[in-house]
């Protein structure tokens, strides 16, 4: 019990470090998700609509794309357009 202490007090720095980071990921993964809510939109657009830079919607998108959040469903010029999976469902 004393060591699970001693480690707690030990890591609170990184686990409030790694807590702020998470609650960043998600709050920029929900203005994705409401960006995709009405149309699919490219990487571009995205990045537009949500004040983001591009490099990191890309990110974004590769990351909810690996847990089928998300699909590539066409072409829009040379970017790849997205759309949630739940909008396929519908």
């Amino acid at each position: 019990m004393q060591l699970l202490k001693q480690l707690r007090e030990e890591y609170a720095d990184t686990v409030a470090q790694t807590q702020e980071k998470l609650k960043t990921q998600q709050a920029i993964r929900k203005q994705i998700r409401q960006a995709l809510d009405a149309e699919p939109k490219t990487v571009p657009e995205l990045a537009q609509a949500t004040n983001l830079s591009s490099d990191q919607v890309l990110w974004h998108i590769t990351a909810m794309k690996k847990y089928d959040l998300i699909e590539e469903v066409g072409m829009s010029g040379e970017y790849y357009q997205y759309q949630l999976v739940e909008a396929r469902k519908k």
